[in-house]
C-alpha cells in the first residue's frame, strides 16, 4: 500500500511570515509563493513597507519579485500564492501580470481588498489573466493577528 505524503501547510508558513512582519512593526501580512508541481516554496516574505520606505513593499509584491528574479522570467505561470490577507488592487494586478495559477488568502479586506472587495481586479474586462481564487483560508488566525496588531497601536 502506498503511503500518502502529507501536503505542506503553506498558509501556516505565510502566517509565520506575517507574525515576523508584525514583530518588526510592519502590518502583519505574509506571503508564500509555491511551485505546486514539486510542493516547494519558491519565495516567502512579510510586509516591508516601513523598513524599505517603499509603499509597494507588500508581501505579495516581494515574493513575486524574488521568484521572477530567481526564474529570470516575469511570468510565473503554474505558481500558487498563499497570503494572509486579501490582496489589495496593486497586488491583485501584479498577480495577474505574473500569471499566477492560484491565490489562496486568509482574511477578507472589505476596506482595502482588490479581489473580493473594492475594484475586484480579476473580474474586470481589462484583466488579462484571472487566477483561481480561494478566500478565507485560516481566516480567523489571519484576522486575529491583524486585529491584535492594530489594537496595540490605538
Amino acid at each position: 500500500m502506498e503511503k500518502q505524503l502529507e501536503q505542506p501547510d503553506f498558509m501556516a508558513l505565510a502566517l509565520s511570515e506575517a507574525q515576523k512582519a508584525g514583530d518588526r512593526g510592519e502590518v502583519p501580512v505574509g506571503a508564500v509563493l509555491v511551485d505546486p508541481t514539486v510542493q516547494t516554496v519558491v519565495a516567502s516574505a512579510g510586509n516591508q513597507v516601513e523598513a524599505d520606505h517603499d509603499p509597494t513593499a507588500h508581501a505579495e509584491i516581494l515574493v513575486i519579485r524574488a521568484a521572477a528574479a530567481a526564474h529570470s522570467d516575469a511570468r510565473l505561470a503554474g505558481c500558487d500564492l498563499y497570503v494572509t490577507l486579501e490582496p489589495c488592487p496593486m497586488c491583485a494586478t501584479a498577480i495577474s501580470f505574473a500569471r499566477l495559477r492560484r491565490v489562496e488568502f486568509g482574511a477578507y479586506d472589505p476596506k482595502g481588498g482588490g479581489v473580493d472587495h473594492g475594484p475586484k481586479i480579476f473580474s474586470q474586462p481589462t484583466c488579462h489573466h484571472q487566477p483561481e481564487v480561494i478566500g478565507g483560508v485560516r481566516e480567523l488566525e489571519a484576522a486575529e493577528m491583524l486585529k491584535a496588531f492594530f489594537a496595540e497601536r490605538r
